[in-house]
C-alpha cells in the first residue's frame, strides 16, 4: 500500500493508540470488503442448536446457581452509552414540520398521535410540566391550543427537560406511584435480585460515554443510599469508556480517508465490539450482559430473575464439569478417557471434533481437546422470533470449514443467495443480548478475550453527509464476531425476558405500566 498518511497523520494515529499497520488494515478491509457468513441452519430447540427446559431443570439450574455461586464474585455489565435521540426520532421529525395548521396528525404521524394521546402516562409526565411551569407555560394550555411543538420541545430540547440529548440510561421509564426509576435504578434492582455477592456487595459495570459519565455519576450519587438501605445491598458501580484505540477510519467510496476542515484524519467509535475490550478488563467468576433498554417494573421480573439464575446455573454445571475433563487432559489420559471428553465436547457443547481425530495419537488428540475446552464460555438466552430486527442463533461454517454455534445479524449474511436466504427466513429465534459469562479458565486465571475475537467479522456502512459517501467499519460485534472463538450455548427464555424499548411509545406497553 502507498504511504498516504504524513507526519501529522502518524502522530494523530500513535495519540490514539493506534498503528499504522492498523489504520492501513482497516483501509484494506474497506477495499476487500468482509466475508458474508456461512449459514448452515438456524439453531432451533427441534436440532439441539437451543435448549429447551423442562420446568424441573428450570428449577434444578436454578438452585444450581444458588449453591455454586457461593464464594465467587458476580458482575453485572450493562452496555449503557447511547443517548436517547432515537427514542424520539418521530417527534423531531414531526416538530421540524407541524405548525398546527390543517395537518392531519393522525395520518401523517400517528406515533406522535399516541404520544400526545397519553402523554399523563409517561413516567417523565411530571417532570416536563414543572419544567414548563418554571417559565410560567401551563401545560393543559398549550395541549388545549394544539401548540404541541412548544411541549415536545421542552421534553427534549437541552435547555429544558433535555430528553434527546440524555444517555437513555437516565430517562424516566417505570411509574411506582409518586416516584420513578430510571433505567440504571432498574438494573440496580435486577442486580439486588440475582447478582448479589455472598458479601451483600452488587457489582455493576456501565460502559458510557465520555460526555455522559459526570451525570451518571451525579444521578448514582442521588440513589445510592435509598438502594443500598431498601435491598440491603452494598453498591459497588465503575463505569468505563470505549478505546480510542478501537476506533477507526473513516473513508470516501473511493476509499480515501476523510478529512475534517484542518486536514485531520476523521476516525469514527468502532461500535458495541469495541465493548470486547472493556469486557476484558472486568475480573469476575460471573458476568451477566444485558442491554441498558432492557428493563420491567418490578411486576415483571419474576420471570427475569428466574432465566438469569438458570443460565448462570447451567454456566456454571458445564463449566465445572469442562474444567475437570481440562485437568484430566493434562495428565496423559487413555485414548477410552479421551473418547469420553470428546463425546461430551461435541454433544454437550457443540464443538466440532476433527474428522481424522480417531486416526490421531492420544498425545495429539489431549490437545486438541485442550485447545477446544480451554475457551470463555457464554449462556445465551433466545427468544422465539417477533418479527425483531437484528441478529439470531444459527449453526455456522467458519473460513477453517469449522461447524460453530454463533449469532449472527442480518448484515453478515449474502442475501443475493437464495439458500442463505431461506437458512435466514426459518430462524425459529431471536438474539435478546441475554449472556451469562465466565471469562476465567481451569487454573483460575483471566483469559485475554481478544485471542477469540474472529477479525473477519466486521461491518462496513455507508452515511451520505451532503455530496460525500462516507464509509465506516464497525469491529465485530460485542455477542458477535467478538465472541466467536467461545464456547456457545443457547437456551430459550420466554418472550417475557424481552421487553427493550426503542422507541419512547414502548413505554406505553402493558409491561411496562404499573402492574
Amino acid at each position: 500500500m502507498p504511504n498516504i498518511f504524513s507526519e501529522k497523520d502518524l502522530q494523530q494515529i500513535a495519540s490514539m493508540g493506534l498503528t499504522i499497520e492498523e489504520v492501513e488494515k482497516q483501509i484494506d478491509n474497506f477495499r476487500k470488503g468482509f466475508p458474508k457468513a456461512i449459514l448452515l441452519e438456524p439453531a432451533t430447540t427441534d436440532n439441539g442448536g437451543i435448549i429447551k427446559m423442562s420446568d424441573n431443570e428450570i428449577l434444578r439450574y436454578s438452585n444450581t446457581y444458588k449453591n455454586s455461586s457461593k464464594g465467587k464474585k458476580i458482575l453485572k455489565f450493562v452496555p449503557a452509552s447511547g443517548a436517547a435521540t432515537r427514542m424520539f426520532k418521530d417527534l423531531y421529525a414531526f416538530s421540524s414540520t407541524y405548525f398546527g395548521v390543517e395537518y392531519n396528525i393522525e395520518k401523517q404521524f400517528p406515533s406522535v398521535k399516541e404520544f400526545l394521546q397519553h402523554i399523563r402516562t409517561f413516567a417523565f409526565f411530571e417532570d416536563l410540566k414543572a419544567c414548563m411551569e418554571k417559565s410560567s407555560l401551563d401545560f393543559g394550555d398549550y395541549m388545549d391550543r394544539g401548540d404541541f411543538t412548544t411541549v415536545i420541545n421542552y421534553l427534549l430540547k437541552e435547555q429544558y427537560l433535555g430528553y434527546g440529548a440524555l444517555p437513555k440510561a437516565l430517562l424516566k421509564f417505570h411509574r411506582y406511584g409518586e416516584v420513578s426509576r430510571t433505567p440504571l435504578e432498574e438494573h440496580i434492582v435486577e442486580g439486588a435480585c440475582y447478582a448479589r455477592n455472598d458479601d451483600g456487595r452488587v457489582f455493576l459495570h456501565f460502559t458510557v460515554s465520555p460526555e455522559h459519565r459526570p451525570l451518571f455519576r451525579k444521578k448514582i450519587s442521588e440513589v445510592k443510599k435509598y438502594y443500598e438501605s431498601n435491598f440491603g445491598i452494598k453498591l459497588n458501580i465503575t463505569f468505563s469508556e470505549q478505546k480510542h484505540y478501537t476506533d477507526t477510519i473513516a473513508v470516501d467510496e473511493y476509499n480515501n480517508p476523510i478529512r475534517d476542515e484542518q486536514g485531520r484524519l476523521t476516525f469514527r467509535p468502532g461500535g458495541h465490539g469495541a465493548l470486547i475490550e472493556n469486557l476484558n478488563e472486568c475480573r469476575a467468576d460471573i458476568i451477566f450482559i444485558k442491554n441498558i433498554d432492557n428493563v420491567v417494573p418490578d411486576w415483571m421480573k419474576h420471570t427475569t430473575i428466574i432465566y438469569k439464575q438458570v443460565l448462570a446455573g447451567l454456566l456454571l454445571e458445564l463449566q465445572s464439569q469442562t474444567f475437570e475433563y481440562l485437568k484430566i487432559l493434562d495428565s496423559n489420559p487413555d485414548k477410552k478417557t479421551i473418547q469420553k471428553i470428546a463425546k461430551f465436547a461435541k454433544e454437550k457443547l457443540h464443538i466440532d471434533i476433527p474428522k481424522d481425530f480417531s486416526k490421531m495419537d492420544a498425545r495429539t488428540q489431549s490437545k486438541k481437546l485442550h485447545e477446544k475446552l480451554n475457551r470463555p464460555m457464554r449462556i445465551c438466552g433466545m427468544v422465539k422470533n417477533q418479527g425483531e430486527p437484528g441478529g439470531g442463533p444459527f449453526f455456522i461454517e467458519n473460513s477453517h470449514g469449522i461447524r460453530s454455534l454463533q449469532i449472527i445479524e442480518t448484515a453478515q449474511i449474502n442475501h443475493k443467495d437464495p439458500q442463505q436466504e431461506s437458512i435466514l427466513n426459518s430462524a425459529t429465534h431471536f438474539n435478546p443480548v441475554d449472556l451469562v459469562c465466565g471469562t476465567k479458565d481451569y487454573r483460575g486465571r483471566y483469559f485475554n478475550l481478544r485471542k477469540y475475537v474472529d477479525p473477519q467479522t466486521g461491518f462496513i456502512s455507508k452515511k451520505t453527509k451532503g455530496a460525500v459517501t462516507l464509509k465506516s467499519q464497525e469491529l465485530p460485534g460485542l455477542w458477535n464476531g467478538a465472541m466467536a472463538e467461545w464456547i456457545t450455548l443457547f437456551v430459550e427464555v420466554p418472550l417475557a425476558t424481552f421487553n427493550p424499548v426503542k422507541t419512547v411509545n414502548d413505554l406505553l406497553r402493558k409491561e411496562h405500566l404499573e402492574g
